[in-house]
Parts: C-alpha cells; sequence; structure tokens
C-alpha cells in the first residue's frame, strides 16, 4: 500500500507584520551558475536582515545537476553539463519546458523545520497541479509529487515535479522543477533523484495531454503559494542578463502584496 505522509504539518506562514515575500520571473533561458551564485547572494542577505524573502521562477538552459547525495554511476551518460548544485539529493536534470522555482525563505521567523518546509512545498505544487486537473501526490519514500499511471501498468507512477533544497542559517535555498513540456529523453542520462525502479518513471503536464503555457503555471504556482506561505508582492519579471543582478523594486512592488 503507498503511503501519502498525511500526518505532516503543512504550511509555512511569516510572523504578523513580515513583508511579502518578493516574486521574480525570468524571460529566457537563466545560466546555471549565474543563478546559483545570485541565489547564494540572495539568501545570505535574507539571512543578515538585508532583503525580504524571493521566490524565483525560472527556465535553465539543458543541464544536470548534482545532490550532495549523488552517485557516480547514476549518471548514465554526460549528455550535457553537469553542475554540482550543492542541494540535498541525487542527480536531476533542468532544461527548456520545465519550471525550476528557487524558494529563499527564512525559517527562523517561520518554523525551523525542514521536513515542514519540503512538505509545503510538495503540498504547493500539488495545490496548483489541480488547478489542471492534475492529481499529485506525496511519497513518503521518494521525495517529490507524484502522478499515478495506470495507463503504465499495476503501480506504475510517474514523478511531475522534483524537489530539492539546502538550508544556510535557516534560510532556504533551491527549491523544486516542475516539468511543464520538456523533453523527457534528456532524462535518460541519468537515474533521476535515484529512482531506479521501472515502475517510476517521468512525466510532464504535456506528458498528460495538457497544452499549458508557463504564464498559465507560473499563475497556478502564484495562486497556491499564498494560503500556504503568506502574501507575495506583485510580480518582476526581468530578462536572462539581468538574473545575476540584484533585483530592481518598483514603487508599486514595493508596497503591493496578495494575502
Amino acid at each position: 500500500m503507498v503511503n501519502t505522509r498525511a500526518n505532516l504539518t503543512i504550511g509555512l506562514k511569516p510572523p504578523p507584520g513580515a513583508p511579502p515575500v518578493e516574486w521574480r520571473i525570468s524571460e529566457g533561458l537563466v545560466d546555471y551558475q549565474s543563478a546559483l551564485a545570485a541565489m547564494t547572494a540572495r539568501a545570505a542577505a535574507i539571512a543578515r536582515g538585508e532583503a525580504p524573502e524571493l521566490v524565483w521562477l525560472l527556465e535553465h538552459p539543458a543541464l544536470y545537476t548534482a545532490g550532495t547525495s549523488a552517485q557516480p554511476h547514476e549518471l548514465l551518460e554526460a549528455r550535457f553539463p553537469v553542475h554540482s548544485a550543492g542541494r540535498g539529493g541525487q542527480f536531476t536534470y533542468h532544461g527548456p519546458g520545465q519550471r525550476v522555482g528557487y524558494v529563499m525563505l527564512d525559517l527562523k521567523r517561520r518554523a525551523p523545520d525542514v521536513r515542514r518546509f519540503v512538505a509545503s512545498i510538495e503540498q504547493w505544487l500539488i495545490d496548483a497541479l489541480v488547478r489542471f486537473n492534475v492529481r499529485g501526490e506525496r511519497r513518503d519514500e521518494r521525495i517529490g509529487v507524484w502522478v499515478r499511471r495506470p495507463d503504465k501498468g499495476a503501480g506504475c507512477e510517474d514523478k511531475i515535479a522534483a524537489i530539492g533544497i539546502r538550508v544556510r542559517q535557516w534560510v532556504t535555498l533551491h527549491g523544486f522543477a516542475l516539468n511543464v513540456d520538456p523533453d523527457l529523453s534528456h532524462f535518460a542520462g541519468i537515474v533521476p533523484c535515484g529512482v531506479s525502479e521501472p515502475r517510476y518513471g517521468v512525466t510532464s503536464l504535456a506528458d498528460l495531454g495538457l497544452t499549458v503555457s508557463m504564464p498559465e503555471v507560473d499563475s497556478a504556482l502564484r495562486a497556491a503559494f499564498v494560503p500556504l506561505f503568506g502574501a507575495v508582492a506583485h510580480a518582476q519579471t526581468v530578462d536572462s542578463t539581468e538574473n545575476a543582478s540584484p533585483p530592481r523594486r518598483s514603487a508599486k512592488s514595493s508596497v503591493s502584496a496578495e494575502s
């Protein structure tokens, strides 16, 4: 029988009076090392109390990342550049058609509970998928969001969203990768997240027969975020060339929020 971790506490609201979480969307493909440097710098600024929390939505060019638990034999074919990510987990793939979300939240102020944070990220994605009539589920033994695939056989499930995080000074780094319409054949170069059983595969919204734009995905993510994590500022859209620079605030984004 499949377990669903139903007893975990879900949600990480900020303390009263906290500023809204900044919401940044990058256009174009963002260089991985530049994104990693920008994310690390921003998380450090959050820990020092010098910057608000941030959710950053983007796409990367095709690449593989290796988490702290990655094993060399799980890299089957280095078809794309391989980067050491510093996050938890094994190998994963990033590429065009995949919405990557880097989530920089201060758990010291919210709740210093990493398991609760991971479960809340899973629930956020599950709730966003509901808007497209997709039933995502969590599993005890497999982090991420999974979709049952009875069309592939009894007990078959595919991962539609991977999660990998790091926490430094109680500020979170990295986050999730949601498959919208990537080239799923690119996953064949790795053992995705260390899960090698044949009945567990990888899927996407497009693979499930859904035609969904990235802006529609972003809208669903934003709507599902607020009930779990609190208010967000107006979205900032930046070019890929601007992503390594500190975010620019407009007067509107500094005072407006959703709750």
